[in-house]
């Protein structure tokens, strides 16, 4: 309803009065622009005050301030601008030269090697050759210092076993002294033990011989350098067969000694068991000293018995064991000879000094 109302209102011609409305309201607007007009007028033509001249200098003033602050800002600006923008082209002229520098440095490595192109099949095998030749040369440089760090080892190993022989050598000549004096003993032992009236005159020597000849040790060998090379595999480092060879050999001999050592000690406790019942055990304790020597006796002592089959029972153990302890030397004498011909041998390959 409302917009047909409009469209009614907006449609109806204008009449008499609406005109008269029109024409005053353009006289009111008239009359306001001329009253305005002249009051600006009237206010540009009175006089200026002191105050208002004091207001025009300070704001001159502030205005020329203004503009010198500003023109010097602005040249400062400028200045930076002119710094940053000689930096620029400096770095500019650095990179071109050093591109230019770069350029020819390719150029010239360039101009080394052949113009890019599809490989010939002689290209593809050079490189396979050199590539194959500097395998192959490192393969022969790690096996020459292998085998080179194996030879020092060998060396060293034949020095140190040089040095064990020779301490087997003085050891067993020690061994051989001691059996011979328990030989001579135990045979004049079994001289006495085989006629009750030589025993019964003989008493002090018999009791010294009956305790110092039976009495034995075992032989001990230098083998530190032997085991080192058994149980860490450094046979393989002996690379010369005889060498290799003797060496095995001349510990090899060792066994049938310790067999015999306790072959010997087994016969020494069958005498043990019949010289209880014939020697006096206070006498046998009157022979000993403080640091365990053991002492002649003087006073002829006399036996538990001279019964003559207990004396022929305890001859014939101490002939067992002098028997054995003749075999243990003759095995002791090929050991020193062993050790000494292995030992010449071994200097004499090795060029030992």
């Amino acid at each position: 309803m409302s917009e047909e109302n409009k469209e009614t209102t907006d449609d109806r011609q204008p009449t008499s009065d609406d005109a008269l409305l029109k024409k005053e309201h353009s006289v009111d607007n008239e009359n306001a622009g001329k009253k305005s007009s002249s009051q600006e007028k009237s206010t540009d033509d009175r006089p200026p005050t002191t105050d208002n001249i004091i207001l025009e200098n300070e704001l001159v003033a502030n205005n020329k301030n203004t503009n010198a602050d500003s023109a010097y800002t602005n040249a400062t600006i400028e200045a930076e601008q002119r710094e940053t923008n000689n930096e620029k082209q400096e770095t500019r002229n650095s990179g071109t030269h050093t591109s230019e520098l770069i350029t020819q440095n390719m150029e010239v490595h360039h101009h080394s090697h052949p113009a890019h192109g599809k490989k010939t099949w002689s290209a593809y095998f050079w490189e396979f050759l050199m590539l194959f030749l500097a395998v192959f040369c490192g393969f022969l440089a790690e096996y020459q210092l292998e085998h080179r760090i194996e030879k020092e080892r060998e060396d060293q190993f034949i020095v140190s076993l040089v040095d064990d022989l020779k301490d087997d050598e003085k050891n067993l000549q020690v061994m051989l002294d001691f059996d011979q004096q328990g030989v001579v003993l135990l045979d004049s032992l079994i001289y006495l033990l085989n006629d009750a009236e030589q025993a019964k005159q003989h008493g002090s020597q018999l009791y010294y011989m009956a305790r110092v000849g039976p009495r034995s040790q075992p032989f001990t060998n230098n083998g530190r350098t032997y085991d080192q090379l058994k149980n860490s595999g450094g046979f393989r480092l002996i690379r010369k067969t005889d060498a290799s060879n003797k060496i095995t050999g001349y510990y090899q001999q060792f066994s049938p000694l310790r067999l015999l050592e306790d072959n010997y000690n087994h016969e020494f406790d069958n005498y043990k068991r019949v010289a209880a019942k014939i020697l006096d055990p206070g006498i046998l304790r009157s022979q000993e000293t403080d640091k365990g020597d053991i002492l002649r006796s003087t006073d002829n002592p006399p036996l538990r018995t001279y019964d003559s089959e207990s004396l022929k029972e305890l001859a014939f153990h101490v002939l067992q064991m002098n028997g054995s302890r003749r075999s243990k030397r003759l095995m002791l004498g090929n050991l020193k000879n062993s050790a000494a011909g292995l030992r010449s041998f071994l200097i004499k390959q090795y060029d030992i000094q």
